[in-house]
């Protein structure tokens, strides 16, 4: 008989909904199949599923299609544990016009050498002046090639640590002398599914990176028990730190979807350059009752790099654009991430979580709105050296300009130091 209790909730209403709607073939569905520790796993030899297209060693799990009948066969079976549906994700960019940014570490030798960052979205574009001679390793998940089509990633990536070599300086990204590894999840329309975001973190975790950026993300609010949450999980406890945006499905409640919700991530939200909660923001809490996001930073009119032939954002010039979003506001935190784990290479993914959750400047919002409040890079370091950080004084509004660089981001987390 089939096990119910084996087929995640994100999985069963739907295989339940093409069933009756079905008119001949039976449908197939996308799907995730974790198998129980120490067993096989071969849900390829059950009638009804395809062929594996992915396995996994992060979590012993596979990709397939399957019928709802083949994914009731796979329920009897004793090796496997659960059935996820392979939901479908896709770039988490907030299209209006908003912010974010780091200097004062940078005074100590910090930018960012040696430590190692994935960026897990649209790919990397090689080409650009910003990334010259910093990128280690290219793969694609998606079957387009690595090439950013999209240009989402290539901007997420020069918010990270982009050198500013294409600006004199002004676009500099928060870690500009990282090294990066692209992981291309996503296609260039800038969706993809679950199994490719899988894939993608676990060669990421395979490369050793120290800090992985994850500024994509699914629409349903989750509990944290779905296939990519699960396997974020899995690479924190392998050592790597997750910044994972929140999502920008705000401003109602429980608006934080897959990975953002996640157990031990870092998940993002994003606040513009008057320390407000920009209202795209998804909010918690979680399915399962959890605050999320656990802290904000910076993500409203982020100017940043633009891949070739692409125009995604506002675009400045050939070489920059403007975007706004939880896309944005992470890959500062992965770039102060990265700023952390130099100083002090020590520290496990808890304990830097631990640092931006503690120093943050609390913006007297509820916490499923701000986490903690807007990060202080700053504080977070002197925290991290044992130091009494220095309070972060409150931001002064500034008359509209045009959207600011990194630079601007990071005189933001510093309190205008």
């Amino acid at each position: 008989m089939p096990d119910p209790s084996k087929i995640h909730p994100n999985l069963a209403g739907r295989a339940q909904l093409r069933a009756l709607t079905a008119t001949g073939e039976p449908p197939q569905l996308p799907i995730i199949v974790k198998y129980r520790a120490g067993t096989l796993g071969v849900a390829a030899a059950v009638e009804g599923v395809t062929a594996t297209a992915h396995s996994y060693r992060l979590i012993p799990a596979s990709a397939h299609t399957a019928t709802p009948d083949g994914i009731d066969r796979l329920s009897e079976r004793d090796d496997v544990e659960v059935i996820w549906y392979d939901e479908p994700v896709h770039t988490l960019l907030e299209q209006s016009v908003p912010l974010m940014g780091t200097p004062q570490v940078w005074e100590h030798n910090l930018r960012g050498q040696g430590m190692k960052v994935a960026i897990v979205d649209t790919g990397i574009d090689p080409n650009h002046p910003d990334f010259a001679n910093r990128i280690a390793q290219m793969k694609d998940f998606t079957g387009e090639g690595p090439a950013d089509n999209h240009g989402h990633g290539t901007h997420v990536a020069g918010i990270v640590g982009g050198s500013g070599a294409g600006s004199d300086g002004r676009f500099k990204g928060v870690a500009p002398e990282c090294t990066f590894y692209a992981a291309k999840v996503l296609a260039g329309n800038g969706s993809g599914s679950t199994s490719w975001v899988m894939a993608g973190i676990e060669w990421a975790v395979q490369q050793g990176v120290h800090v992985v950026n994850m500024s994509l993300g699914s629409d349903e609010a989750c509990d944290g028990t779905d296939a990519l949450s699960v396997t974020c999980d899995a690479a924190v406890a392998r050592g790597i730190v997750l910044c994972v945006a929140a999502g920008n499905a705000g401003p109602g409640p429980s608006t934080v979807g897959s990975p953002g919700c996640a157990k031990t991530v870092i998940s993002i939200g994003a606040t513009d350059k008057e320390d407000q909660v920009a209202s795209f923001s998804s909010r918690g809490p979680t399915a399962d009752g959890r605050v999320k996001p656990d802290v904000c930073f910076p993500g409203v009119n982020i100017v940043a790099c633009r891949a070739s032939g692409t125009s995604m954002g506002s675009p400045m010039n050939a070489l920059y654009t403007s975007a706004s979003g939880t896309s944005m506001a992470t890959p500062h935190a992965a770039g102060a991430c990265a700023l952390i784990l130099q100083a002090q290479p020590g520290l496990s993914p808890q304990q830097v979580k631990d640092l931006f959750m503690n120093t943050a400047r609390n913006l007297g919002l509820d916490p499923n709105t701000q986490g903690k409040g807007r990060a202080d890079l700053f504080a977070a370091y002197q925290s991290a050296l044992g130091e009494t950080p220095t309070p972060t004084p409150p931001s002064t509004p500034q008359p509209p300009t045009q959207p600011g660089g990194c630079l601007e981001v990071i005189r933001t987390l510093l309190g205008g130091r």
